[in-house]
């Protein structure tokens, strides 16, 4: 008889100890405070384990904001990640946003043996074949775009896949969740309608509430919060309330979770089992489809970014202070993607689901924006 096995915890009274043959123990027990004995089991005629899971999985970061260098591409591929939406643009206008993406088309080329330029998502599933990751051009901004609508289709030939509507405050299209919200402007209803036809999609993780809800009702494809969290579990201006989470996705929109600390509810304390918490908040508000991960990591910066990144246009008015910024205990960089994959199976999650929440669900919604 031929086992396929899926680690699990289960847990047995400590008095029910001895397993029956269809299991076999892969690690020793643990006796939990409550006397009941925990096991990290392989059970007989299931699925792969976590590493095989993560490994046979396209794994999609939907947010990252790193130092781009050798060193984060050789530790997105310890991580198995199979593409992340990366950002070259935030602060900047047109000009400086073409030379960032200049400097990351180079800095691809020279680091072919590890990661390879991504537009589609068939490009997507080369990279897993061929064991790089994907890079996907993303902005957080649609500064970039000034006040030309034709800059637009500009930035999609150039390779650029994910745009946010804005960052925080103020601009041309609409607000940011630090601002009073005056909603969607003309000109940002131009550029919701370009970006539909060009195949770029709508992201107001830093968007204002009014703002995104006009943006949700005027596209026509799915847009996302890239990287969010829920205020159900921490109050911040930059987690999302019960009813934006539910109206993004009955609109057929998309969640990806972020792992920023400072927006987690225990805070730099935070753990990936806490992260898991935020995801479970998430799924049961949306489902399992509409769901997936957007890390926000931020690793390899100085202090220097953080001071342009949290002032206004870069350099202006002090919008927010995060502190200390620490990764969750467990995923402390992209490095530790896998011990992702084993937390959501560790907490109840089906392979299925799995498979969903690390990149299929991004695949299938960017496939319909990109009109694939």
């Amino acid at each position: 008889m031929n086992i396929i096995p899926l680690l699990r915890w289960i847990t047995l009274p400590a008095w029910r100890v001895t397993l029956s043959e269809q299991f076999s123990v892969a690690v020793n027990p643990i006796l939990s405070s409550s006397g009941h004995f925990q096991l990290w089991v392989k059970t007989e005629g299931e699925g792969m384990n976590a590493t095989e899971l993560h490994n046979d999985a396209i794994v999609i970061d939907g947010l990252v904001i790193a130092k781009w260098d050798r060193e984060l591409f050789e530790d997105m591929r310890r991580g198995g990640l199979t593409a992340a939406n990366c950002t070259v643009s935030v602060w900047e206008g047109f000009q400086s946003t073409v030379n960032n993406i200049v400097d990351m088309n180079n800095l691809i080329d020279l680091n072919a043996d590890l990661v390879t330029k991504v537009r589609t998502t068939a490009d997507i599933r080369r990279a897993k074949q061929e064991g790089k990751t994907g890079i996907l051009m993303g902005f957080q901004n649609a500064h970039a775009f000034e006040d030309q609508l034709g800059y637009i289709q500009v930035f999609k030939e150039l390779g650029v896949g994910v745009v946010q509507m804005a960052y925080n405050t103020q601009n041309l299209v609409g607000t940011g969740c630090y601002e009073r919200d005056g909603g969607l402007s003309g000109y940002g209803h131009e550029v919701v309608e370009e970006m539909n036809r060009v195949g770029i999609m709508c992201d107001l993780s830093h968007v204002g509430a009014k703002t995104s809800q006009e943006v949700i009702l005027a596209s026509k494809k799915p847009v996302c919060y890239s990287h969010c969290l829920p205020s159900g579990l921490k109050d911040h201006p930059r987690n999302k309330s019960d009813e934006e989470l539910k109206f993004i996705a009955d609109h057929g929109g998309f969640v990806g979770v972020t792992m920023f600390t400072p927006f987690l509810k225990k805070g730099i304390n935070s753990t990936i089992d806490d992260y898991v918490e935020a995801i479970k908040y998430i799924f049961n508000l949306v489902g399992e489809d509409q769901i997936g991960i957007g890390t926000d990591f931020t690793q390899g910066h100085g202090q220097a970014f953080f001071e342009w990144l949290t002032h206004d246009k870069g350099y202006a008015r002090h919008l927010t202070d995060f502190g200390k910024i620490i990764n969750p205990e467990g995923i402390r960089t992209l490095g530790d993607f896998p011990n992702l994959t084993e937390a959501l199976l560790r907490h109840g999650f089906s392979e299925k689901q799995v498979r969903k929440f690390m990149g299929e669900n991004w695949m299938n919604v960017l496939a319909d924006v990109w009109g694939e």
